[in-house]
């Protein structure tokens, strides 16, 4: 099941359910926050309220996206009541790209670098077991809801930022419930936007290499992560294709399971506040940074899976203040 929210015609804000080139709206809900808002009181699984919900009225998905309509698939009322984070070093082919980035070498452990050592902790005791969590994962914060930025519209790039790269990857989507207990309401594609050549002068420089600006979405995955997940990652310039990878996630591919980065996101109280929405990145295995691409306003980034109907698009512009 993958949801959408999108304004309709006339602009109100809505909530729709993709059945492939359609989307039926469903009635009496603005948001997939009040949805599950709703749920939760009712003792209703998610996909219990949209079947509820659910009306005879079906727009198409191809309009909406043409008319730049789609918003990000989970958003709190109050911007500031979410917060946008990730983790890094978490996927299979992840070193690879840092290999490129920072020439690491992995000959004897004392030459590694510490992004390799802590991709080797990753690699060695990444799984959370029986309740036993595992190696910490890199972790970085990137903003709140003001730093999300909608599909389909422009990303920019701050004046001060070196570059402006693509971070393909998967964002899990949570809300925090009465009781104080994360919420996984699904998840979705995400640009996670980076400055590699920023993070190349020196790994220290991690946390100000993640550009505030991201974005996720269009849809949201109500069901289960698939184990194995194929994705694409392309950049377009010019009406045609500049760089393009494949990419790999879903825990199959990464050298940490999901329930051991939520456990070490989520352990901190702070991140356990009754009402807020959190947007978790779980790291990517590619970039075009690490094929020396150098991108530039007016490129188009564009990510999508084999588990997602429509790609993430996002124009890159220039923010010139």
């Amino acid at each position: 099941m993958k949801l959408i929210q999108f304004l309709t015609s006339n602009t109100t804000a809505a909530v729709g359910l993709v059945q492939r080139d359609s989307v039926t709206v469903l009635n009496e809900v603005s948001s997939v926050y009040q949805l599950a808002k709703l749920a939760w009181d009712n003792q209703h699984v998610l996909s219990e309220m949209v079947e509820r919900f659910t009306s005879k009225n079906k727009v198409s998905y191809q309009e909406i996206v043409k008319d730049k309509r789609l918003l990000p698939p989970l958003t709190h009322p109050d911007p500031y009541h979410t917060w946008v984070t990730g983790t890094g070093l978490t996927h299979l082919g992840s070193a690879t790209s840092r290999d490129a980035m920072h020439n690491i070498s992995q000959k004897e452990e004392s030459d590694m670098t510490d992004s390799m050592r802590m991709f080797e902790m990753g690699l060695k005791d990444g799984q959370m077991t029986n309740g036993n969590p595992g190696v910490q994962p890199e972790w970085f914060y990137k903003g709140n809801g003001l730093s999300v930025v909608a599909p389909e519209q422009p990303i920019s790039q701050p004046s001060f930022a070196l570059d402006g790269g693509e971070e393909p990857e998967i964002a899990g989507l949570y809300i925090i419930d009465d009781s104080g207990e994360p919420q996984r309401i699904g998840f979705a594609l995400g640009n996670e936007f980076s400055d590699h050549k920023m993070e190349k002068i020196n790994y220290l420089y991690l946390a100000h290499s993640k550009l505030r600006k991201c974005s996720y979405g269009p849809e949201l995955m109500v069901d289960n992560l698939p184990q194995k997940i194929r994705g694409n990652s392309k950049i377009i310039r010019d009406n045609k294709v500049l760089w393009e990878k494949e990419f790999l996630t879903g825990e199959e591919h990464m050298s940490h399971n999901l329930k051991n980065l939520e456990y070490h996101h989520f352990k901190y109280e702070l991140f356990r506040q009754p009402g807020d929405v959190h947007v978790h990145f779980f790291g990517t295995s590619v970039a075009s940074f690490a094929d020396q691409i150098e991108t530039q306003p007016g490129d188009t980034f564009e990510i999508s899976s084999d588990c997602f109907t429509h790609p993430l698009v996002n124009p890159l512009a220039s923010d010139d203040r």
